[in-house]
């Protein structure tokens, strides 16, 4: 038996048994899903439909939700390809929420008919806060990804949606870069984007592009050390030859 204190709230819950190894990414899935939701103790409960973000059935959206299930083949592999990389269950969570645009953005939240008082980016502020923008195309995060493109001699416009950032970076061809370790810096500095957010947004943090391109360096090297064989750079090296490491030593 335990009991968790929240907002005034106390939750009393009974542990039932462990977890099996193949719950426990649909359990964090679940918490994560949840933990902005607001109980709203004046209404009823309803019917949701999930194929469109207001809630309301529509044939239009039914015909592309089918249409979708036409391209599960290339959805899949996008899919397969993202729980393939070997970073914490919880980021991998993150970024499928991301791909498929299922964060709780302003955006997303004014869709589900939550009353916001401010639906701008927290970066910019010029826009408002959907994951294209503020992932890819704020100015504030613009770049960032540029500077990472460099590093591979890589010129081009940005991608408009996440999921088609994702896709460009798990089918680069470039000669000699590290793949698995590229894929895993644009989980980094998502994720990395995603905390910076919830900081200016609940903790009145400001914005720091130098720190935020920091914490993706840092975590991204605590990821190699944990999951990739042979890894020993000290993070001081790591950090400040960032480039080279994406490419293979040539001997």
């Amino acid at each position: 038996m335990g009991s968790h204190k929240d907002n005034g709230w106390e939750w009393n819950f009974t542990w039932r048994r462990p977890l099996f190894d193949s719950e426990i990414d649909r359990a964090v899935s679940f918490l994560i899903e949840v933990q902005h939701k607001v109980i709203q103790q004046q209404g009823s409960d309803g019917w949701e439909w999930l194929g469109d973000p207001t809630g309301q059935y529509s044939a239009h959206t039914a015909y592309n939700m089918l249409g979708e299930g036409l391209e599960t083949g290339i959805q899949d592999d996008c899919f397969t390809k993202l729980w393939s990389i070997k970073v914490p269950s919880r980021i991998t969570v993150f970024a499928w929420r991301l791909i498929r645009d299922r964060l709780p953005t302003r955006l997303n939240l004014q869709w589900r008919q939550v009353q916001l008082t401010d639906i701008l980016c927290p970066f910019c502020r010029n826009k408002e806060e959907d994951a294209a923008h503020l992932f890819l195309h704020c100015s504030k995060i613009q770049p960032i990804w540029w500077e990472a493109m460099s590093w591979l001699n890589l010129k081009g416009a940005i991608p408009l949606t996440p999921k088609q950032h994702f896709q460009q970076h798990i089918d680069i061809q470039v000669d000699g870069v590290r793949i698995k370790r590229w894929q895993c810096w644009w989980m980094a500095l998502t994720w990395s984007i995603w905390k910076l957010r919830n900081s200016i947004v609940f903790s009145n943090a400001t914005f720091n592009a130098n720190k935020l391109f920091e914490d993706a360096t840092f975590i991204l090297w605590t990821w190699l050390m944990n999951f990739e064989k042979d890894f020993s750079i000290h993070f001081n090296q790591w950090s400040s030859s960032i480039r080279q490491g994406f490419y293979f030593s040539r001997g």
